[in-house]
């Protein structure tokens, strides 16, 4: 484990829940990790599994998809999309060699502040144990 690696996480966050709850972890200043880029989607179902494949052959250590706890979709089933479409991408990643624990996908309400901090920190703990992404090009900035 390299503890001076900091991975790069492209985050699409539901604009109705898991945005909000990372707005509110910010002006709650919770300190949190500095891996995260945010990506603001109306729905987590809108994540093409082509997002998700682009962003880790460019450079992301990790893919974080967070939205709305399933039941509370504002679109009303787009979460439930959003988890089938999820359990397929890691299939595909681990078909095509990505090591499929590099995506991740999170739960998270707007007014659950604590529990987006706590959910990057895990996943960038986790990434650390992984390493590098060896099969991203180097463009990532």
């Amino acid at each position: 484990m390299n503890e001076e690696f900091t991975p790069k996480i492209v985050g699409f966050l539901c604009n109705w829940c898991s945005y909000a709850g990372a707005d509110l972890a910010g002006v709650s200043r919770l300190q949190m990790p500095p891996s995260l880029r945010t990506i603001r989607v109306m729905c987590s179902s809108r994540v093409d599994p082509l997002f998700i494949i682009k962003a880790l052959l460019y450079g992301a250590d990790g893919v974080l998809i967070a939205g709305c706890h399933p039941g509370d979709c504002h679109y009303m089933k787009g979460n439930y999309y959003a988890r089938r479409r999820f359990a397929m991408v890691k299939s595909l990643l681990e078909a095509t060699g990505f090591e499929p624990e590099r995506v991740q996908l999170s739960w998270v309400s707007a007014s659950e502040g604590i529990r987006f901090k706590e959910t990057i920190e895990e996943f960038t703990n986790k990434l650390r144990k992984l390493g590098r992404n060896k099969a991203a090009k180097k463009v990532f900035v």
